[in-house]
């Protein structure tokens, strides 16, 4: 049940009744109706799935409310009733479903980490060719000392390979070696004679052959590796965004089994009812419909609530097509019909009031991915565009950003067709007494259409719920 402060947060007024007979007013869970009726149906060998479908059909056809929602849906049984077997087997078939996406979500996004820091890596090595290879760059020399003594260290194994730079400088007394091979710099493989005869012409040629021979091997490894990072970060570059689509991919297709986990979850307050008994085949069923005809901009519209309240003892049986077995529901229904004035705003408050924890639920996947994406910072989403993503906003928000909406104060939500005139005084010249003036007409207008949309509602309650009780056989009047 939504609490009342709750309900208050979200602008309504709550409701306080006498649930009971002889019983003080309570919280009922739901916004302050303009009028309320209640029914009891009980039948033994009735099946109490006549009177929810006869009241559905009544309010669509009969009473012009064609915008029907279901708003909960939820049941518990027995632990001992074949109805709860049944359940629990298809639910678990969910489970296994949600829990084989998920462990493939988490690993995938694992392995994001590592794309992403092997592109940063690739990012920094490449940085050091585009440098070396800029002859105005004021940083090509440290750049081209960066990746010799990479060649050094990784290709010739540094001071442990004798015939590398450092090796034969200390075995084959090649002491100046070193200090020429990291002090010249030709562009490409064709200038290594040129420039070591240029610049190096007072060393003896021994030495000279030497450092021409370290040159080209150096810059033939430089060029062929500067092809192959280009390359590795192309192919790296699309694999990220592949690796990215596909995780989107597994959280739109897991979305449907947590709703379907979620709707198959039995109400564990509900379980522990004084109706529901583990010995008996018994089952709780709670169904709520929010009923209302189309409305118009800036207007309001006739709603009916109607809250089914079930007390079942479900008969397995099979059904003739397929061979499946499902429950027949037999016993006690309990109706609540609650009558309001609303506008479109009013609606939608009231359903993200009952879907809350739906959505919590579903936002759950959206929330962890979320978390671990966000870590990455601003590179992925720069990888992803730099890989012709065009659609780069995380998979956890919607196309409209939910920042960029203005937010409204839920408690002054009841206050807003009178409050808000506020907002269109204007503070200086005549025209703020037009803007008054007028703000003052709309307000009121809305107050009577909500004050005309409350009449109509508990009119068309009235009807459907006479109706009912002279079909059903009841009393009535």
């Amino acid at each position: 049940m939504v609490s009342d402060e709750e309900i208050q947060s979200y602008g309504f007024s709550p409701e306080k009744d006498e649930e009971y007979r002889k019983g003080s007013p309570m919280p009922t869970g739901y916004p302050e109706p303009k009028n309320r009726y209640r029914l009891y149906v009980e039948g033994f060998n009735m099946s109490i799935e006549e009177p929810y479908f006869w009241v559905l059909e009544y309010l669509r056809y009969y009473a012009g409310y064609t915008m029907i929602k279901k708003i909960t849906d939820v049941f518990a049984a027995a632990e001992n009733s074949s109805f709860f077997g049944s359940s629990q087997q298809r639910l678990g078939a969910q489970q296994d479903k949600v829990n084989q996406y998920l462990a493939t979500v988490g690993k995938m996004v694992k392995e994001l980490f590592q794309l992403v820091r092997e592109l940063r890596v690739l990012d920094e090595r490449l940085s050091y060719y585009v440098d070396s290879y800029n002859s105005h760059s004021p940083s090509r020399e440290s750049a081209e000392i960066t990746l010799k003594g990479i060649w050094v260290d990784m290709v010739e194994q540094g001071a442990k390979n004798p015939a590398s730079v450092y090796g034969m400088a200390r075995e084959v007394q090649f002491t100046t070696l070193p200090d020429l091979f990291f002090s010249t710099h030709p562009l490409k493989q064709e200038d290594v004679d040129e420039v070591v005869k240029r610049e190096r012409g007072e060393f003896n040629r021994k030495v000279r052959e030497v450092l021409m021979r370290k040159l080209r091997t150096f810059l033939t490894w430089k060029e062929h590796t500067y092809e192959e990072i280009k390359n590795r970060r192309i192919f790296t570059l699309k694999y990220l965004r592949q690796h990215y689509e596909i995780i989107r991919m597994y959280m739109a297709w897991v979305k449907p089994y947590l709703r379907n986990v979620q709707r198959l979850h039995m109400d564990q307050q509900k379980m522990d009812s004084a109706d529901l008994l583990v010995a008996f085949e018994t089952s709780l069923i709670e169904v709520e419909l929010l009923a209302h005809q189309p409305v118009k901009k800036g207007g309001a519209t006739p709603v009916i609530l109607v809250h089914f309240w079930f007390r079942t003892r479900p008969e397995m049986s099979y059904q003739q097509e397929g061979w499946q077995k499902g429950p027949l529901h037999v016993g006690r229904v309990e109706v609540n019909f609650r009558a309001y004035g609303w506008t479109e705003e009013h609606i939608n408050k009231y359903i993200a009031m009952k879907k809350e924890e739906e959505f919590q639920l579903l936002s759950l996947i959206d929330e962890s991915v979320k978390a671990a994406l966000e870590a990455l910072g601003d590179e992925l989403m720069r990888y992803l565009a730099e890989a012709g993503e065009e659609d780069v906003q995380p998979p956890w928000q919607s196309k409209k950003n939910a920042a960029d909406e203005k937010p409204t104060h839920k408690a002054s939500f009841m206050l807003k067709p009178f409050t808000s005139i506020n907002s269109l005084f204007k503070p200086y010249g005549a025209s703020s007494k037009e803007s008054k003036k007028t703000s003052s007409v709309d307000a009121l207008a809305l107050k009577a259409a909500i004050k005309t949309a409350e009449g109509n509602a508990v009119t068309s309650m009235w009807t459907v719920y006479h109706h009912f009780k002279k079909h059903h056989g009841m009393l009535n009047w």
